[in-house]
């Protein structure tokens, strides 16, 4: 399988792979029209909301897994299928394509992330739509081992919350009903995986989880608002030859639809810091 994180050089020299453009804003912005105004050549838009998720609730969180009929005919349909390779970009540091790269390496497929996304591409851009090759995607049930129920991440020994920091203290809570994470779980905010935009290099990542306990991500579960951004760290942790762990599709976002209970504030261990202003903060 390729690595789960691949550079533009690297994309020249497969000039097979399928792009896929997984442009996606949680203030309600298209991504689908940010594609038509300016996309990497070839890249077929790929809806996350459509199809890379069901239809949200407060009993499944915003983003629950989509059913696997419904993933296989959009990657059918964006000319995906079982043999491609498919490297797909945001302009969020692969803050949603994160996602589809998860869930296609989940099944076997042939996926990664573009490192630095379209903010950082070298080249010319296309606009307007890109007609996609249609093909045949199987439809796979989710493997289990690598998913992880809300039961799971009430007990799990390791739960990684991806996350800002202040959403997971607890300070700001934009989208769900109540702010805080779940009882335990140690943050590890996504952004944290870059510099300037890009991956850190393997051996940085491994330093940054190691520096949280985790030098095997078997067993991990991770986190976030509604099971996107969780991807991030899960690529990460594979990228930095952790192995990987399990995706708690429900998140926050369903978590805080319960009346489980929630803690804010800071992780233990964490030292207090200063900003700017003189207002100490976890």
């Amino acid at each position: 399988m390729i690595p789960p994180v691949v550079t533009a050089d690297w994309l020249t020299e497969h000039p097979e792979a399928v792009l896929a453009d997984v442009r996606w804003y949680l203030d309600g912005r298209s991504g689908r029209d940010a594609h038509g105004l300016g996309h990497l050549p070839g890249a077929v838009f790929i809806d996350l909301d459509a199809a890379l998720a069901s239809e949200g609730s407060p009993e499944t969180g915003r983003h629950p897994l989509p059913e696997p009929q419904v993933f296989a005919d959009a990657m059918g349909a964006a000319g995906i299928g079982e043999g491609s390779v498919v490297v797909a970009y945001d302009d969020a540091g692969g803050a949603s394509a994160g996602r589809l790269v998860w869930l296609l390496r989940l099944l076997g497929v042939d996926a990664a992330l573009l490192d630095g996304g379209i903010d950082h591409w070298a080249g010319p851009l296309e606009d307007g739509p890109v007609p996609a090759a249609s093909t045949t995607f199987p439809s796979q049930p989710w493997p289990p081992d690598h998913l992880a129920t809300i039961d799971d991440a009430a007990t799990a020994p390791l739960v990684v919350d991806a996350r800002a920091p202040e959403r997971y203290r607890g300070e700001v809570e934009p989208v769900d009903p109540r702010a805080g994470h779940i009882p335990g779980a140690i943050n590890i905010p996504f952004s944290g995986n870059l510099a300037d935009g890009f991956f850190r290099s393997p051996g940085e990542l491994r330093e940054r989880y190691a520096e949280h306990g985790i030098t095997d991500a078997a067993g991990v579960v991770v986190s976030c608002g509604s099971g996107v951004t969780a991807c991030h760290d899960l690529i990460a942790m594979e990228h930095a030859g952790l192995g990987r762990g399990r995706l708690y599709p429900g998140s926050w976002s369903q978590w805080s639809n319960t009346e489980r209970p929630a803690e804010t504030g800071p992780q233990p261990g964490s030292k207090p810091s200063i900003d700017p202003t003189g207002r100490i903060s976890g």
